[in-house]
């Protein structure tokens, strides 16, 4: 690996609740991920990144925080954080935790003071208060829409002001115009470096600074949190003075930790900001998230990112799936397209330079499950659109590890999320050590990825419409994105791995090859 380990990492998204459950209550556990290290491991990967765990109310799944230094005892102790901690660093393995600095669970002890305390209090200040207007006491300060539907503004119990929530109004946004809040911050990074972490990844890294005065948004004030438009509470230019404040901070520490921004912008040139020396040290590309299955959209992505990052210094960030949004397999198709599609598309990511983020269960080629019933979902977003919008729990659904079993495997008593009938044929039991199974085509894609290490990208003549070849200074990638097979024979003659095997000379609709220079 090179000498900064996370210029060019595989890294792992944990999503804690659905990973593995140790204690059999249904929800996955710090112990789980424990159990679970050896697989990892054996995967291949550089590190994990683990979504929130933190003490909350679970009214979003844990990005709801009550208590930023203290471990929900649905997910275990500090001690079992610690245990987990040791393990995975004995395995080589990293460990990267989230942040979630722009908004508080409304159980937090600053937020029960807030409003147990007068307006204009210091206690108020750390929020965002405004008062009632009396000739329009219904009539919000602006027109400001919840990400997850609804207006951003609740009134207190006392009916004399409203509180800012971009999220749910379980999740009151902090105000960072208030220098307590930079200070409790700063205290809780070293609290988690203290133990040893690797890193965080900031949730919502591109909301915390507001625009002075609280502007209006054009038109009804509605943005997605998975979108690019630029609004007055998102991607303000003061964000990166707090990333400034940070950098220092994790720079005390020996190690080589990182911060990572999941910053969304309307440009690559935007995203590119949070990356300068000063600021953090990767942000997130969703480009290819939002992209279809097509290779002029791949490769503009591509080429903005590689350009944008060169520019400061910083390495590019490549992901296709998140606990956020609808699982890649079910975006380019479902079924036997949209998984073939989706092993072109992750081996494609392996060959770039940068760094690749893994969407826990993606290695087993799982699907977005869309037919949860709505007893059983828990995403804020489907009761606040009253269900509109079916939001991320689809993504969410506990891994399947066992081909039998009540949860299969997951646990010894179910799971909080009900699993679909054909995961047993997903599930690591069923794929492990079985030729052309999407898990063993992960490991091998990592195993060929770490050996033929990508040192840059020089595009090469392509080789049929929709498709594209090029050279990563290691070895010679190509991808069909078309529905028809493409000849390949001039691009090499050994190959390395193929997501499908190559016919007579050409490359399946959908796949993609690596070819040794």
């Amino acid at each position: 690996m090179s000498q900064q380990w996370w210029r060019d990492a595989v890294i792992y998204q944990v999503y804690p609740r659905s990973f593995a459950d140790a204690n059999g209550d249904g929800m996955g556990d710090l112990e789980g991920i424990r159990s679970r290290i050896p697989y990892l491991s054996k995967l291949g990967v550089d590190a994990i990144w683990l979504s929130p765990f933190y003490a909350s109310p679970q009214n979003d799944a844990g990005y709801d925080v009550s208590d930023y230094r203290a471990i929900d005892p649905r997910f275990g102790d500090l001690d079992d954080f610690d245990r987990m901690l040791a393990d995975a660093h004995e395995a080589g393995i990293r460990l990267i935790v989230d942040l979630v600095p722009n908004h508080s669970s409304s159980e937090h002890v600053w937020f029960k003071a807030a409003l147990a305390s007068a307006p204009g209090s210091p206690e108020r200040e750390r929020y965002h208060f405004r008062d009632v207007d009396p000739a329009a006491p219904d009539t919000p300060p602006n027109n400001w829409q919840s990400v997850f539907g609804g207006a951003a503004w609740t009134k207190t119990p006392d009916g004399r002001q409203w509180y800012l929530h971009l999220f749910d109004p379980s999740q009151p946004d902090l105000n960072w115009d208030n220098p307590e809040v930079h200070e409790e911050f700063k205290s809780v990074l070293r609290f988690w470096l203290d133990r040893g972490v690797d890193g965080f990844r900031i949730d919502v890294a591109h909301g915390m600074v507001k625009a002075e005065g609280l502007p209006d948004t054009g038109g009804d004030g509605s943005i997605e949190m998975i979108g690019t438009t630029q609004a007055p509470f998102f991607d303000q230019d003061g964000v990166h003075d707090i990333y400034r404040t940070w950098r220092p901070v994790i720079e005390e520490y020996e190690g080589d930790r990182i911060f990572v921004a999941e910053a969304w912008t309307d440009s690559a040139e935007r995203r590119a900001l949070y990356l300068r020396p000063d600021e953090l040290h990767q942000a997130f590309n969703f480009d290819l998230v939002l992209a279809p299955f097509q290779s002029a959209d791949f490769r503009k992505a591509i080429d903005s990112e590689v350009a944008n990052n060169a520019g400061v210094g910083a390495p590019c960030t490549w992901v296709l799936s998140n606990h956020d949004v609808q699982r890649h397999v079910t975006r380019y198709g479902g079924g036997v397209q949209g998984l073939a599609r989706a092993k072109a598309a992750t081996q494609l990511l392996l060959s770039l330079p940068g760094v690749v983020y893994v969407y826990q269960g993606e290695e087993l080629g799982l699907n977005e499950v869309l037919d949860l019933p709505a007893e059983v979902r828990e995403d804020p977003t489907f009761f606040r659109t009253n269900g509109e919008q079916i939001g991320r729990d689809g993504c969410r659904v506990p891994l399947p590890w066992a081909k039998e079993g009540p949860s299969l495997g997951f646990g010894s008593n179910g799971s909080w999320l009900p699993q679909p009938g054909d995961w047993p044929a997903k599930s690591v039991e069923a794929e492990d050590g079985v030729g052309g199974s999407t898990l063993e085509f992960y490991r091998q894609a990592i195993a060929v990825r770490k050996a033929h290490r990508a040192t840059g990208l020089t595009w090469l003549e392509d080789p049929g419409d929709n498709a594209f070849a090029f050279d990563n200074g290691a070895l010679v990638s190509v991808v069909n994105f078309s529905d028809a097979p493409v000849p390949v024979t001039g691009y090499g003659t050994e190959v390395l791995l193929a997501s499908a095997p190559l016919v007579d000379g050409n490359l399946p609709a959908g796949s993609t090859v690596w070819f040794k220079k």
